[in-house]
């Protein structure tokens, strides 16, 4: 009986790695937090104005031609532990971040937002993990 209880484990255990049954859920990394403060367009949603939390998102994102598969990201923006809203993120690697932003950035596992010319736009930058995350929201709803 014994031996028979083995083997059923053992081979539940060669199922679930073969076919991958099972997969280790992974925490999404932080990205800090922000105050939005205005409403905002994110994902075609409205995103009211308030204090939210960054963190990636694992949803794939789809490269555009020309673009590596790490140059693009979903953020998901959470307020009290349920996600209100998500956006595209280019990211950026620190070492090319300096010959591709203008601007000064937020330092190291900073974020911040800017409403940039024309007051149509918020961009949502954070600095984090050697990557900076710049996302673009249109104001509004």
């Amino acid at each position: 009986m014994t031996r028979n209880a083995i083997g059923l484990v053992l081979a539940g255990a060669i199922a679930v790695g073969q076919f991958g049954v099972v997969q280790a859920q992974t925490p999404s990394p932080a990205l800090g937090s922000v105050r939005l403060s205005r409403a905002v367009m994110a994902d075609g949603k409205a995103l009211p104005a308030g204090t939210y939390a960054l963190r990636r998102s694992a949803d794939p994102v789809k490269p555009v031609v020309g673009q590596g598969p790490d140059h693009a990201t979903w953020v998901e923006f959470v307020q009290g532990g349920q996600v209100k809203g998500r956006e595209l993120a280019s990211v950026v690697p620190s070492a090319e971040a300096k010959t591709v932003i203008k601007g000064r950035a937020p330092g190291a596992n900073t974020s911040r937002v800017d409403l940039l010319k024309g007051g149509e736009y918020l961009r949502v930058w954070s600095n984090r993990g050697g990557s900076h995350y710049l996302i673009h929201l249109v104001v509004g709803s």
